[in-house]
């Protein structure tokens, strides 16, 4: 596996297509958004320059890894000919079914379809095709240059060759592969979103502030980021998702998404991405931040 397809240029796809350019494949990153291709681009060019300034990689290694990366704003233009293609759309089963349907019409026999889903069932993603036994999860972490886990997921019908296959590539990309079944949100979803969930009632029942329910995970739990601040990362959009895919799969009232999160996403507050969730990451505020900065 050499030749190798991304499709979506957001933040999981141009990261997935940087770790693979990065390591020596040649990559077609496909979105239907030439802007979205341009911003992907541009955002990895960023990522390998900061790498330059920690001495990580050389300007060498930045232009080889840029050279294996070509753009296509055409499905069947930038998936055929590809030995895998990974999925990295947004996490919507009705799209992930449509370009799954698609790719199998359009790939060669041999060609191995994965997803980045992080939640969604490759059992049913797999359905659509007529090579389910081809079909597997490859759910990377976010950020995906920096970030070791990949949770690779077996669908029902995935073979053992292809899930040896895929265990072995995530090793040749630095990676550490764990493998899991394929239950809604695999293991770090069903074990993260819950958590999170619970920090959104725990704002939304009035127990403590933002900061406050961060800073206690952070000091407290010892974690890197506090639960909110990840939620933003992550996106609200998605882990509504990602929690309603659980809620759906398991019926269960323990995955049911907190009505203020659900308020939110419907407000369009989605964190990073809209330029406020929890906090806030508008221009202003980042002016704001570097205005205090100088007054020091």
């Amino acid at each position: 596996m050499k030749n190798i397809a991304v499709i979506g240029a957001g933040t999981m796809g141009n990261g997935i297509a940087h770790v693979f350019a990065q390591n020596g494949f040649k990559v077609n990153l496909i979105d239907i958004s030439p802007e979205s291709l341009e911003k992907g681009i541009a955002n990895i060019t960023t990522n390998l320059d900061r790498m330059i300034a920690k001495e990580k990689i050389s300007e060498a290694d930045k232009t080889a890894t840029l050279n294996n990366i070509s753009t296509f704003t055409s499905l069947p233009e930038g998936a055929k000919n590809r030995d895998l293609v990974v999925e990295a759309a947004t996490e919507n089963i009705d799209l992930k079914l449509k370009i799954f349907k698609n790719l199998d019409e359009i790939c060669d026999v041999k060609t191995v379809l994965a997803t980045n889903t992080s939640s969604i069932s490759i059992t049913h993603i797999a359905s659509v095709t007529n090579r389910p036994e081809k079909v597997i999860g490859m759910h990377f972490m976010n950020p995906v240059p920096i970030m070791k886990l990949v949770e690779i997921i077996r669908g029902y019908i995935t073979s053992d060759e292809v899930t040896e296959q895929i265990m072995n590539l995530s090793q040749q990309l630095g990676k550490t592969p764990t493998e899991v079944n394929d239950y809604p949100g695999f293991v770090a979803n069903r074990i993260l979103m819950p958590m999170i969930n619970e920090a959104i009632e725990t704002l939304y029942n009035g127990v403590a502030g933002v900061s406050e329910i961060d800073t206690v995970m952070k000091l407290g739990m010892a974690h890197p980021m506090g639960p909110l601040q990840l939620a933003d990362f992550i996106g609200l959009d998605v882990c509504l998702s990602i929690l309603n895919v659980m809620h759906d799969g398991f019926k269960n009232p323990k995955y049911a998404p907190c009505p203020l999160l659900v308020n939110m996403v419907m407000a369009k507050k989605l964190g990073v991405k809209s330029g406020e969730g929890f906090y806030d990451y508008s221009e202003s505020r980042k002016a704001e931040k570097v205005a205090k900065s100088f007054s020091k």
